[in-house]
């Protein structure tokens, strides 16, 4: 039989398949209505309509244009509601968390990419409770603190690299993430400028990040297209998944063999891996706990190597734009820490103005816009509006935070916002709770580790480097763009820009450190 009658067979079944699940929502409608939305097309719905990037733009267009913080869209029989404002995120997603806690099945992501062993991706249920337990557990904000000096030293690091090569600061950022996040979880010191590590994560977050763009992949609206055999034509999408997919088990075990092997050599650092193994039984069967370590381990870095560099470009992007916070902040820092020293994790309670410049960029350009969709377990009503079973649940972070009812002005980078009376303002809503970190049961529960991390680096740079526009080889000052790209997180074009030492004494400070 040929290539094409086989295509073909398989083309209709998936079509007839398509149709009767079609036919089934239909005759199950309630007369309750849906929210508003883009009317769509017949079969297709809003397939044609679905925007590829910086989606969250066009809800926030639609659900003004639409008056309803709630919009409805329906892709070949699929689904999806966006929630536009704090409101209907905390009615549903916080208040009605037993409702919306579960994950929608991506096929390219969970089936065909192997996502499916991160907690992160996967369905609410006793699997999910039980890592996200472990995880937890070994990062609240107390835990988080013993990884301190890793933080600091690979900030140090950090700080001397822009010393000797400011205009790879982009690079330098990425491999100081890795490098507190391989400590942090594994024990492993990454020292060398190209780590394997890094690039096989690097890899597998890159097929993360194109997989989870809205109407990407076919099979994602049409599941059975996984079983369609990698060598057919028109299947290049299984074999792009088979080189993720081997990623993402390279991520998983190359790190974690070698945890395991320092921990047997008996000369583990300490870490996420080793706390959690040393803690268990020996005379256990402990088979099945060693790999919910292993699969946790490997969501830290999934979970914060791009989120952590994009709000670190985010903050390099807001100095150039708005020098007058940088110098607020140095100002504060001179006068906290001292002129031509660097800052420590105790030196945080007596820098509020540099607290506010961080939750200005947890708010001004959120690391992930839209979160990561919900999935309804039940039909559910909300505000006179039927929610339906099985519907992707999409929270737009990025309306809620620049909600100009809440922040007036929200393009511009106001830490100002969040003060009051030279104080951190708890009146003002707190962009790590509505936006920066996830809702309800699905909140990030790395949130602890995260913001050490993008603090300490923050304060360094801020103490020690002037960060302005760069210049071309005429004098002429280069503009930074600030574009904008990216779906599941948001991804700044990249810029040039000069960073150097604030003074002689700072730089000598910096090179003392390492």
């Amino acid at each position: 039989m040929s290539f094409e009658i086989i295509a073909s067979l398989v083309l209709a079944a998936v079509v007839a398949s398509f149709v009767a699940s079609l036919l089934l929502r239909r005759s199950n409608a309630s007369s309750i209505p849906l929210p508003p939305g883009p009317k769509g097309y017949p079969l297709i719905g809003n397939l044609l309509e679905m925007p590829e990037e910086m989606e969250w733009k066009t809800y926030r267009e639609w659900s003004r244009q639409y008056g309803s913080d709630v919009i409805y869209l329906n892709v070949i029989g699929q689904s999806i509601v966006v929630l536009n404002t704090w409101e209907a995120v905390n009615d549903l997603l916080e208040k009605r968390s037993n409702l919306y806690s579960s994950r929608p099945i991506r096929t390219m992501i969970n089936d065909l990419c192997g996502w499916d062993c991160f907690f992160g991706f996967i369905a609410y249920g006793e699997k999910w409770k039980q890592q996200r337990k472990m995880f937890a557990q070994e990062f609240t904000p107390i835990a988080s603190a013993r990884y301190f000096p890793i933080q600091v030293a690979a900030g140090h690091v950090l700080l001397n690299r822009l010393l000797d090569t400011p205009d790879d600061w982009l690079h330098h950022l990425r491999l100081q993430t890795g490098q507190v996040i391989m400590g942090v979880a594994y024990g492993i010191d990454v020292k060398e400028e190209k780590d394997m590590f890094l690039d096989v994560i690097e890899l597998a977050l890159h097929g993360l990040n194109v997989a989870a763009r809205p109407g990407a992949f076919l099979c994602d609206m049409i599941p059975a297209l996984k079983y369609v055999p990698a060598w057919m034509p028109g299947a290049g999408f299984k074999r792009q998944a088979q080189i993720w997919h081997q990623a993402v088990i390279d991520m998983i075990e190359l790190p974690y063999q070698v945890a395991t092997d320092l921990l047997a050599a008996g000369t583990a650092l300490p870490s996420y891996t080793s706390s959690l193994l040393e803690s268990f039984d020996p005379k256990e069967n402990n088979t099945e706990k060693e790999i919910m370590v292993k699969e946790t381990a490997g969501a830290i870095y999934a979970a914060g190597a791009d989120s952590s560099v994009t709000v670190l470009k985010s903050f390099i992007l807001a100095m150039v734009w708005f020098p007058e916070v940088q110098k607020k902040a140095q100002e504060e820092l001179d006068r906290v820490v001292g002129k031509d020293q660097l800052p420590s994790f105790s030196d945080e309670p007596l820098l509020p103005y540099c607290g506010a410049v961080l939750k200005e960029l947890w708010r001004w350009r959120p690391v992930a816009p839209v979160a990561i969709p919900r999935e309804t377990d039940t039909e559910d009503v909300y505000k006179g509006m039927r929610i339906p079973a099985s519907s992707v649940i999409i929270p737009n972070a990025w309306a809620i935070l620049h909600d100009e009812q809440v922040y007036p002005d929200p393009e511009e980078f106001k830490p100002e916002r969040f003060l009051k009376d030279g104080e951190l303002n708890p009146d003002v809503l707190d962009p790590a709770l509505v936006g920066q970190f996830g809702y309800g049961r699905r909140a990030c529960p790395g949130k602890a580790m995260a913001t050490n991390h993008v603090w300490i680096t923050v304060v360094s740079i801020l103490a020690s480097m002037n960060i302005t526009k760069a210049v071309d080889e005429h004098g002429s000052v280069i503009e930074p763009s600030g574009e904008m790209k990216g779906s599941m997180l948001h991804v700044t074009q990249p810029f040039k820009c000069s960073i150097k030492p604030r003074s002689a004494a700072i730089a000598s400070t910096i090179m003392s450190k390492v």
